[in-house]
């Protein structure tokens, strides 16, 4: 064997052994593939497609979103955690993943065994609305006029044990009143029967919120979230104004586990690159975001942190799906 062919042989053995252990990413040719576990059309699908956009220029190989709603996210997210660790199989989703392993008695995954977590995407929150019918205009009004009809007022959520849910019931504890949950199949229905006066509080996502408020028939009350939403300066969160409930929500990325450090610091990498690109990171800020991007260790810390503090809410108020 002469000096060139023993190169390129020793180079083919370590793109094997690299390849091997899940360090090339992305492989030539091969599609990167976001599952998103919800509909098409919702803010996390929208800004994961707006992502796999700037992934693919910048890979150059196909990146797809796949949506594969149902069972509350479980579907799509298990989904995921059963994948191969080489970088091509990523979840896009919103805290809900940081909150299941708490509401089910027999957990449908391990956050911490199942997934690597990668980087933020976003960074927001919910915010309490109320029809205009309700005769309160911050959260101290709302309180007292919930204190005086008990069982009156209404709170719709988009399924037991979501982050509006799980809003609705602290609040309950916290300010001692009686409102009614109402769990809907979807967004979409519990939008509609607030926005209709049917369903008098929603616990609504920023851009959501922001685009209900401006049709006249529903109002913010407070941001549910630890500090004021950079979009909404002038709305007070619910601490402020006496009620001391509040997390930070986010939508983020994971692969499943296994991946090595070195995959884990390159698929990282390129997303952060992706979320930075001026087009997402405008779209993100319209919608009511902070845009993500922070450092992979920082993101696993920051989603712990997460993890616990739902904790603490779920087993305050005792929500369990199973």
């Amino acid at each position: 064997m002469n000096a060139i062919a023993q190169l390129l042989a020793l180079l083919l053995a370590f793109a094997c052994a690299a390849a091997a252990h899940g360090q090339t990413f992305p492989v030539p040719g091969k599609t990167v593939r976001i599952v998103v576990p919800f509909a098409p059309g919702g803010a996390t699908d929208i800004q994961a497609r707006l992502i796999a956009q700037k992934l693919a220029e910048s890979l150059g190989v196909p990146v797809v979103v796949d949506n594969k709603p149902g069972a509350s996210t479980v579907i799509g997210t298990r989904e995921v955690a059963k994948a191969a660790p080489d970088g091509h199989t990523l979840l896009y989703t919103i805290a809900i993943i940081t909150q299941l392993q708490h509401l089910y008695r027999t957990p449908p995954f391990d956050l911490f065994k199942d997934f690597t977590p990668l980087t933020a995407g976003a960074i927001g929150g919910t915010v309490l609305t109320a029809h205009v019918s309700v005769p309160a205009n911050n959260l101290k009004e709302l309180i007292a006029y919930a204190k005086a009809n008990p069982g009156k007022l209404n709170y719709a959520s988009f399924g037991t044990g979501t982050t509006a849910h799980l809003n609705g019931e602290s609040l309950k504890r916290a300010a001692g009143i009686d409102i009614v949950h109402v769990p809907y199949k979807g967004s979409g229905d519990a939008m509609r029967d607030h926005l209709a006066g049917e369903a008098q509080l929603f616990f609504d996502g920023v851009t959501t919120a922001i685009a209900n408020t401006k049709t006249g028939k529903v109002k913010m009350i407070a941001a549910a979230t630890g500090k004021r939403i950079p979009v909404l300066p002038d709305l007070p969160t619910m601490a402020e104004q006496g009620v001391p409930i509040g997390i930070d929500g986010f939508l983020g990325f994971f692969g499943p586990a296994g991946m090595t450090p070195a995959l884990t610091e390159a698929v990282t990498r390129e997303l952060i690159k992706a979320i930075a690109a001026p087009e997402v990171r405008k779209n993100l800020i319209e919608g009511g975001y902070e845009p993500g991007g922070m450092p992979q260790p920082e993101y696993a810390k920051f989603v712990r942190n997460i993890y616990e503090r739902w904790g603490e809410v779920i087993r305050d108020v005792g929500v369990k799906l199973d």
